[in-house]
């Protein structure tokens, strides 16, 4: 065998090229957008973001992210600043790391947002019983 034979040569340790892989921790992903607030005007209110969170739509499905189930937690402070907990339908999901900067930017678009940042959670694991009724008719679940 020659060396350059040699350097190609893969050992049979069971290992995979996924072994050599960087990982990072679903819990790792957030994503932030806007900006502090300048104290005008009133601080957004829960349906507000709802609405700017039911603007982005998983790119397989059609329902928006909201009606789909996919937003664990929302909390917004009294300055504006917004924080949500997402979820996806499943960990490989192709786009895992563009959903959460879409939902971030959508919420900082909305009128009384200031700072948002939104973080990709798996627990608990996404179901199709946490979809609203709108989406289980969109789907004909």
């Amino acid at each position: 065998m020659s060396p350059a034979d040699d350097r190609r040569a893969i050992p049979d340790d069971g290992r995979s090229v996924l072994d050599f892989m960087p990982t990072v921790e679903p819990e790792e992903v957030t994503a932030h957008a806007g900006a502090p607030r300048d104290g005008g005007g009133a601080v957004a209110s829960e349906e507000d973001v709802i609405e700017a969170i039911r603007t982005v739509y998983d790119p397989e499905i059609p329902v928006n992210l909201y009606d789909l189930g996919l937003i664990y937690g929302l909390d917004i402070d009294d300055r504006g600043d917004v924080a949500i907990d997402m979820t996806l339908t499943a960990p490989a999901c192709p786009v895992a790391g563009e959903m959460p900067q879409l939902v971030a930017d959508a919420v900082a678009g909305a009128d009384g947002v200031g700072r948002v940042a939104v973080k990709l959670v798996w627990e608990p694991r996404w179901t199709p019983e946490r979809m609203s009724e709108d989406a289980r008719m969109a789907l004909d679940f």
